[in-house]
């Protein structure tokens, strides 16, 4: 089983985004009892809250569901269960980095390092602007899966 966190600040926005777009891709490929996908913050500010109305309505327009989702707080233990742990921006990296003690086994990336074009997700809370952040958020979670499982065409 493939174990993967997505990383943002306050875990309402582009990491659940992510989240839920991975898990959409790898049940669109049949794969859901090969993958643990979940997400989390690297701040606190956010924990207990659902995903924001913007991320929720952009992922509802893909057919995509975010219900249920509680944001949880990023914890130095995830580094042991998750196999990849993936954050959005540098900040992100630096605070998932201070978190886990460090990255030993190269775990943590960010999630367009996997595309042909790395850099960071812009945060669509400030900037408001989520169809960028949902076009890198798709590319780079298809990046993943094709690196990890090999090309597979997965419609969204």
């Amino acid at each position: 089983m493939t174990r993967i966190l997505f990383a943002c600040r306050g875990n309402i926005c582009r990491g659940p985004m992510a989240e839920y777009v991975m898990k959409h891709i790898v049940k669109e490929a049949g794969l859901e009892d090969q993958f643990q996908i979940a997400s989390a913050a690297t701040s606190r500010e956010r924990l207990g809250s659902p995903v924001s109305p913007p991320a929720r309505r952009k992922l509802a327009g893909h057919g995509i569901s975010c219900v249920g989702h509680i944001a949880r707080q990023l914890q130095n233990r995830d580094y042991d269960e998750y196999d990849l742990l993936i954050g959005m921006d540098y900040a992100n990296l630096r605070d998932m980095y201070r978190i886990c003690g460090g990255d030993f086994d190269g775990k943590m990336h960010l999630l367009l390092d996997f595309t042909d074009h790395p850099k960071e997700v812009s945060n669509p809370c400030y900037t408001r602007d989520f169809d960028t952040a949902w076009n890198d958020i798709l590319e780079g979670c298809m990046s993943i899966f094709e690196k990890l499982i090999g090309h597979r065409n997965v419609a969204m």
